[in-house]
């Protein structure tokens, strides 16, 4: 199936997809702040969790379903395979590295995914809430 938009159109699309500050990160940030439960958005670590719990050391990665390949949910682009495929391998490959580093350093690593928090936000606050506090 061909993009039904044309080059410019897409490009903007594109564009306007940020690294940071996501939906599900405003909306977890905004739990935790709340909640009063300790916490640091994008901090400067190696490995770069979006969220770190600072009193239990734990890191969090809030994975978006089409970016980090998904196997719950992730479908393969059909259109310019030869970028994306490669691209997104290499941010599976790269998330691999990130969470070993960060076991090695002690930290609890845990994963949220897009869809988890689109479908069961409860079910990940719960996950949150339990490695949050101390």
């Amino acid at each position: 199936m061909a993009d039904n938009l044309t080059k410019e159109q897409r490009s903007y699309c594109m564009s306007n997809i940020k690294s940071k500050w996501t939906d599900q990160e405003k909306k977890i940030h905004s739990y935790l702040k709340a909640n009063k439960i300790k916490h640091e958005m994008h901090p400067d670590l190696s490995g770069s969790p979006d969220v770190l719990l600072k009193e239990t050391n734990t890191a969090v990665f809030l994975h978006g379903c089409f970016w980090h390949k998904c196997s719950k949910c992730y479908k393969e682009p059909k259109s310019n395979k030869e970028y994306w495929l490669p691209k997104i391998e290499k941010n599976v490959k790269r998330d691999i590295k990130n969470v070993n580093f960060l076991k090695s350093g002690s930290f609890f690593v845990l994963k949220v995914w897009e869809h988890e928090v689109k479908k069961d936000f409860s079910r990940v606050l719960k996950r949150i809430k339990k490695h949050g506090k101390s």
